[in-house]
């Protein structure tokens, strides 16, 4: 074990303060299922922004940075970088109108926007699909990154950390519901945040690294230095810059990054007082996860490659790890065993903080699910509000059980990221369309999830196996985004509408406007329905696309700014600096006639 006593005691102290916390918000949590699951919809955009953030940041999302990497170079990035793209349209476009929906879980759309025995299912399903199926994976990868940094700073098996970190996050989220996640998102954030900058810096002025002027020269990490890709190498050009920019942003479904927003960030803006913190969370939310979070973690990263070159330099420097778990992501926590005591002991309950952020949130939004959308639902309708609080403490203890169970079956966070991909691919643009275009209905988000769930396990399980040549992940996640985009928008066009009356009150209440909704509200006066005041509503749409090009113009210059001015390349910093600060000035005047032409 590397941590000493006082090492211990801190992190004793973060979990007691975390737990006190939750005891705290008990009985107010415990009060009805809405105070529950989204803290009684009354809170300011600050903490459920900052609370984003905490949950994105995870034991798993710095060894995840890492091994991509080690593997494509500080480029390689762009997998995850892309997604921007997607946030600035959930802010400054789709933030609003799940304000306006008034439920207490996305999955509680499907019956609003659609009708029939299709949207009942629908919402069935979905609920425990993703409240337990995908649900479960995302929180094994998270506990899969703590038993790797359980193994190398602690020396104990994968067994006993997670029985020791399921234990203690299942304490702590079943008490105080997303009300007392929130509140220690709040403080974790921070801790996260300065264990992982603390990290950086005294992992680059090691003396195996010598200081980041050593390690931009280095020949062991010259080549993996840029955040453009090289442009030479068309292969890795299209696997993690092209696709991304131009494919996944739009077409795929992953937690944290949904195209039209969705899942825990949803839950967040159910939980915001009204629209303008609804979007203001958000915002917070992609400047501080893209712009402010990745570069200590690259840092880490690059000097990872000085210190453990390859994986057979992992294995040697920790024997007693089990060598089915070392791989690229293990440098991150290797890296953090050369910090001397006292700061190793801040730093590990920075990770700490990270991982209990990550899974209460996950455990209280899937509980969410499974309670709200399929136990009120379908089981029992008219069970009480404390009936509802302890159905949802009972799936949090069960949920935390199976994640945990299956993060012993996992070996790598890239290897569970890339299935998630393509598990969700294809189904991005239903998704982003289902509120501007009238004509999608349940069944096709019924063929797009199956399709899509179909195409990840023949390629995962089925496609090498027979016989077939191999294909890259961009590749994979290509012709999934096609057969499943071209399933669903079939299957759109040869299946019923919604019911016209089910639209109608959609409409009334969301008022998402566009030319998508047209031709149906035309036919809907002609059959002498009452649509007075809604065919004139002004579809602000083109204007938010101002604001999403300077908000991702903005974070994406911040991003590069704080990379020239690492590696020392002060002419680009400054244009870059400059670039950032213009586009944030005319974001802020855009998003202010935005919020003028919306009053």
């Amino acid at each position: 074990m590397l941590l000493s006593f006082n090492d211990l005691l801190f992190i004793i102290a973060f979990f007691l303060i975390s737990i006190v916390i939750g005891v705290l918000v008990t009985k107010r949590a415990g009060s009805s299922s809405v105070e529950y699951f989204v803290a009684g919809k009354n809170l300011p955009w600050w903490i459920l922004g900052i609370s984003m953030v905490a949950t994105t940041f995870s034991t798993d999302t710095p060894n995840l940075v890492t091994d991509i990497v080690r593997r494509e170079g500080a480029s390689g990035n762009w997998i995850w970088f892309a997604f921007l793209i997607t946030g600035m349209f959930t802010v400054f476009i789709y933030a609003k109108l799940w304000k306006r929906s008034n439920v207490l879980t996305d999955i509680e759309f499907y019956e609003l926007r659609y009708s029939g025995k299709a949207a009942t299912f629908l919402r069935g399903f979905r609920a425990l699909y993703l409240g337990i199926i995908f649900n479960v994976i995302v929180m094994a990868t998270v506990t899969l990154a703590a038993i790797k940094i359980g193994g190398v700073l602690l020396g104990i098996s994968p067994v006993t950390t997670v029985l020791i970190a399921g234990i203690i996050v299942v304490i702590y989220s079943t008490l105080g519901g997303l009300r007392g996640v929130l509140l220690t998102d709040f403080f974790q954030f921070f801790m996260a945040m300065l264990g992982s900058v603390m990290a950086a810096v005294v992992v680059v002025n090691l003396p195996q690294v010598g200081g980041l002027g050593n390690l931009r020269v280095h020949e062991l990490v010259q080549g993996n230095l840029s955040l453009w890709p090289d442009f030479s190498d068309i292969n890795t050009l299209w696997a993690i810059f092209i696709i991304p920019l131009a494919v996944q942003w739009w077409s795929v479904w992953y937690p944290g990054a949904e195209p039209g927003g969705g899942g825990y960030i949803a839950q967040r803006m159910f939980a915001a007082k009204d629209e303008k913190n609804s979007i203001g969370a958000t915002l917070l939310f992609n400047i501080a996860h893209y712009a402010l979070r990745p570069w200590p973690w690259i840092i880490v990263a690059l000097s990872s490659m000085v210190v453990f070159p390859d994986l057979a330099s992992l294995r040697q420097a920790f024997p007693n790890v089990d060598p089915g778990v070392i791989n690229h992501d293990m440098a991150y926590p290797a890296m953090l065993s050369f910090l001397p005591h006292g700061l190793l002991g801040i730093v590990v309950a920075s990770l700490v903080a990270a991982y209990m952020s990550t899974i209460s949130t996950h455990l209280n939004w899937g509980s969410s699910y499974i309670v709200n959308d399929f136990y009120k639902r379908f089981v029992k309708p008219d069970a009480t509000e404390k009936e509802l609080v302890r159905m949802g403490r009972i799936s949090t203890v069960l949920l935390m059980t199976i994640s945990c169970l299956l993060a012993l079956l996992l070996s790598n966070a890239l290897q569970a990221f890339h299935i998630l991909l393509q598990i969700g691919a294809g189904t991005g643009l239903l998704f982003l369309l289902r509120w501007f275009w009238w004509r999608i209905n349940a069944i096709s988000e019924i063929f797009a999830m199956t399709t899509a769930f179909l195409v990840a396990v023949y390629f995962e399980f089925i496609h090498v196996r027979i016989g077939f040549f191999l294909l890259d992940e961009w590749q994979r996640l290509v012709i999934g985004v096609a057969i499943t985009t071209s399933t669903w928008l079939t299957v759109t066009f040869l299946t019923r509408p919604t019911k016209q009356e089910t639209l109608l009150q959609f409409y009334r209440l969301i008022k998402p406007g566009g030319p998508g909704w047209k031709k149906f509200l035309t036919k809907a006066e002609k059959e002498g329905q009452d649509i007075s005041g809604l065919s004139g509503d002004k579809w602000d749409v083109p204007t938010s696309l101002i604001s999403v090009f300077l908000g991702c113009l903005s974070v994406y210059s911040a991003l590069f700014a704080a990379g020239f001015w690492i590696y020392a390349n002060y002419t680009f910093a400054v244009i870059a600096t400059t670039a950032a600060v213009l586009s944030t000035i005319g974001l802020i005047k855009s998003w202010g006639k935005l919020r003028t032409a919306s009053s």
